[in-house]
C-alpha cells in the first residue's frame, strides 16, 4: 500500500506525493501562548510528531515548522491589570505582568509539556512578533491584487475582502452568505461583516509595545495573517502539508488559505486536521468542571503512559478521556515494558545483540493508511505476545527478533522519548527500594538452596503484601511493583 492521508480540502483519502521527491515540508499550528497548555494542544502536537516520525521512517527528509502566536487579543487581556481579579484563581496568573512576559512564560510551559511527552522540537518554531515585515509585504500584495482594503474609519484596520475571492469557503465547503460575521475587529470599517482583519489599528487601551509602525498606521497583525506569512517564509509559497486541530478549520485555516492563494501562492498541497479530546463523551468545559490538563495527567501517570493515551487513537477521530483512561493506558504500557525488560535480560544472559530493527508488515500497512495508530498498536501488542511466547519456550533468538520489532515500533510512536516525570529524589528512592528488595531476593535464593521452603515462601509473601510481585525464571528472580 502506498502512503495515504485524508485531505480535508478534498474530503478524501489521497495517495501522498510530495512536491519534491524524498522531501516533505510540514507546517502545523502551534500554541497561542495566552495560558497553560490544555490537553487538545498536546494531543495535536503528538499527532503531528507521530506523522513526522513515520515520514522519516519511510525515508523522507522532513522540514517541520510549528508557530508560536505571541501577540493576540487574549494575551493582552490577560496581562491587563483590569483582569487581575478575573484570573486571581489561576495559580499560574501573575498580576501586573507585561503581555510579552506573560506570552514568553507560557511559551516555556508549552515547551516543557512537549518535552515531557516526547514531542520533538520542530525544524523551526517562529514567533509571530518576529515576522511583521513579512506580514506587511503580504498585506501590500493583497491590496494591490484587489483582495484587501484599509478601513475608511481612521481605525488603521486593514481587511481581507472575502467577496473579492471566488474560492473563499472552499476548505470548509461553505457559502459566504451562510457564514457568521468575523468578530476579530470593529465592524465599522468593513465592506462585509465577514471580512476579516489582516492588520488591527492600535487602540489607546492597548500597550504601546503591542503595536508596530505600518503603512496604515501603528497596529498589530491579525491572527490568520501570521501563519500565512511564516509558512511562506520558511517552507516556500507552495509546500506539502498544513496541519492543526479540527477546531481551526474555520475561520483560521479557511482564512489562511484564502489570503495566501489570493496573493498568488500555491500554499498547502494537503490539509490534515486532528480530532478533539472529550471528557466522558462531553465537550470539556471549565464552567462545568469536566476538564483535565496535561499537567494534571502527568501528576496521575508517567509521561510514557500519558503519551500512549494521547497518541493511541487515529488522529482524525475524537479521543475520549475517562477517569480510568490512564489506568488502562498504564496496563498497556506495562505489558510492553515488561516484555522489553524480560527480553533484554534474557538476551544479555545469552550474549545476543539487541537493537531496533524494522516494524512488522501489519504495522507499516496501518501507518501508511492515514496513520491508523489503533491498528498499528494491535501489531505492536501482537509482537509482544509472540515475544512472550518465545520467552516461555526458552527461544531467546526468536524473542530478540520480536524485541527488535517492538523497539522499532515504540520509537515510531514516540514512546521512548516521553520523559519520566519521576524526580531525581524519586529515582533515588526507586534505586534504594531495588537495593532492599535484591537483598531479600538473595536471602530467598539461599533459603531455596537450603530447601528451607518455609523461609522462602515467607519472604515472597512479605514482598507480595507490600505490592511487590516476584517472578521466578531459569535466569533468576525479578520483581515488579504491582501497587
Amino acid at each position: 500500500m502506498s502512503l495515504r492521508f485524508y485531505d480535508t480540502k478534498t474530503a478524501s483519502v489521497r495517495d501522498f506525493k510530495p512536491l519534491t521527491d524524498g522531501e516533505v515540508k510540514l507546517y502545523y499550528c502551534g500554541a497561542t501562548v495566552q495560558g497553560m497548555p490544555h490537553v487538545g494542544h498536546v494531543r495535536s502536537a503528538i499527532a503531528y510528531d507521530i506523522l513526522v516520525r513515520w515520514l522519516e521512517y519511510r525515508d523522507f527528509t522532513v522540514t517541520t515548522v510549528r508557530n508560536v502566536t505571541d501577540i493576540d487579543d487574549k494575551i493582552l487581556e490577560k496581562s491587563s491589570n483590569s483582569f487581575a481579579e478575573d484570573f486571581a484563581a489561576d495559580q499560574h496568573y501573575q498580576p501586573r505582568e507585561s503581555w510579552y512576559a506573560l506570552a514568553y512564560r507560557f511559551e516555556q510551559e508549552f515547551a516543557n509539556a512537549y518535552t515531557a511527552l516526547g514531542v520533538r522540537r520542530p525544524t523551526y518554531e517562529p514567533r509571530a512578533t518576529g515576522h511583521i515585515t513579512e506580514m506587511h509585504e503580504l498585506i501590500e500584495t493583497l491590496i494591490s491584487r484587489g483582495h484587501a482594503y484599509p478601513a475608511t474609519d481612521n481605525s488603521g484596520d486593514v481587511y481581507f475582502d472575502v467577496r473579492s475571492f471566488e474560492a473563499y469557503g472552499s476548505l470548509t465547503r461553505q457559502k459566504i452568505d451562510d457564514m457568521q460575521a468575523a468578530a476579530d475587529a470593529d465592524p465599522r470599517g468593513k465592506r462585509d461583516p465577514r471580512d476579516f482583519a489582516l492588520w488591527k489599528g492600535h487602540k489607546e487601551s492597548d500597550p504601546h509595545t503591542a503595536s508596530w509602525t505600518s503603512p496604515w498606521g501603528r497596529g498589530r497583525p491579525g491572527w490568520h495573517l501570521e501563519c500565512s506569512a511564516m509558512a511562506a517564509k520558511y517552507l516556500g509559497t507552495h509546500f506539502d502539508i498544513h496541519g492543526g486541530g479540527l477546531d481551526l478549520r474555520f475561520p483560521h485555516h479557511e482564512n489562511e488559505l484564502a489570503q495566501s492563494t489570493a496573493a498568488g501562492q500555491g500554499f498547502a498541497n494537503y490539509w490534515m486536521h486532528n480530532g478533539m479530546v472529550t471528557y466522558a463523551g462531553e465537550k470539556m468545559s471549565k464552567s462545568i468542571g469536566n476538564t483535565i490538563s496535561p499537567e494534571e495527567m502527568l501528576q496521575l501517570a508517567d509521561a510514557r503512559v500519558v503519551r500512549y493515551f494521547l497518541g493511541q487513537a487515529q488522529y482524525r477521530s475524537q479521543l475520549d478521556y475517562r477517569p480510568d483512561s490512564l489506568t488502562e493506558a498504564a496496563a498497556a504500557v506495562e505489558r510492553i515494558d515488561t516484555f522489553i525488560s524480560n527480553a533484554q535480560y534474557r538476551a544479555a544472559n545469552s550474549g545476543l545483540t539487541v537493537e531496533a530493527t524494522s516494524v512488522p508488515e501489519a504495522f507499516g500497512a496501518a501507518m501508511d493508511d492515514d496513520l491508523n495508530v489503533p491498528m498499528a498498536l494491535a501489531a505492536l501488542h501482537e509482537a509482544v505476545r509472540r515475544g512472550n511466547a518465545a520467552l516461555d519456550a526458552n527461544e531467546e533468538q526468536r524473542a530478540v527478533e520480536s524485541l527488535g520489532q517492538v523497539l522499532a515500533m515504540t520509537q515510531v510512536l514516540g514512546l521512548d522519548d516521553a520523559r519520566s516525570t519521576e524526580s531525581g529524589q524519586g529515582r533515588a528512592e526507586t534505586e534504594a527500594l531495588d537495593t532492599l528488595i535484591q537483598a531479600q531476593l538473595a536471602e530467598r535464593t539461599q533459603a531455596r538452596a537450603a530447601k528451607d521452603w518455609a523461609r522462602s515462601d515467607a519472604i515472597r509473601d512479605a514482598l507480595a503484601s507490600a505490592g511487590i510481585t516476584v517472578v521466578d525464571s531459569a535466569d533468576g528472580a525479578r520483581w515488579t511493583l504491582t501497587k
